[in-house]
């Protein structure tokens, strides 16, 4: 099971192009809106969620998702639900996957030093400790971090990658006419 939360003011290409990635590949993927169950995004495209963020049940996860996009990003981070989320998920060695501005809310909270991180370029001095490499993608353990909208579709595949196969993601990949995005 993968969540990704959403929250009023995120980037909906980060969001739903993992939303549609991770279902193409056969993951179930349920979208946990943060403070209301419908959402609207940065560029006003409303999303009315599958479950609100407390019907999370971490015992199920293998992944949570944390889009960026502002002002979703803060508004992720001042969620308690999903505080406690990504605390479970480094104690139970869960997937966490973080895009575009998304990342700064590990790095203000130090789970990202040693890391090799990226995120949008604006925010790569709020990773902590962590090694911005400002890649595209870029995995270290069970931490997927991408830089941004543009990277959506190479960050969708590298969740398939970690989740599944590199087999499948390439599979998606060329189904998608974007065999290339997985380097």
């Amino acid at each position: 099971m993968v969540y990704v939360f959403i929250a009023h003011g995120f980037e909906e290409i980060e969001a739903l192009t993992v939303v549609d990635v991770l279902r193409r590949a056969d993951i179930q993927t349920l979208t946990a809106g943060v403070g209301s169950k419908t959402i609207t995004g940065s560029h006003g495209i409303t999303v009315h969620c599958d479950i609100a963020e407390r019907e999370v049940d971490m015992r199920i996860a293998d992944m949570i998702v944390l889009p960026g996009g502002l002002p979703g990003t803060l508004n992720l981070e001042k969620s308690a639900v999903v505080q406690s989320c990504i605390d479970k998920a480094l104690s139970g060695d869960k997937w966490i996957g973080a895009i575009c501005a998304a990342p700064s809310i590990l790095g203000r909270r130090g789970l990202l030093d040693s890391k090799r991180v990226t995120c949008a370029p604006g925010f790569s001095d709020q990773l902590g400790g962590a090694a911005y490499t400002g890649a595209s993608v870029e995995v270290d353990g069970k931490l997927i971090t991408a830089n941004g909208a543009g990277s959506s579709m190479a960050f969708a595949l590298k969740l398939v990658e970690c989740l599944v196969s590199r087999e499948r993601a390439n599979e998606l990949g060329s189904a998608m006419q974007c065999a290339d995005a997985l380097s």
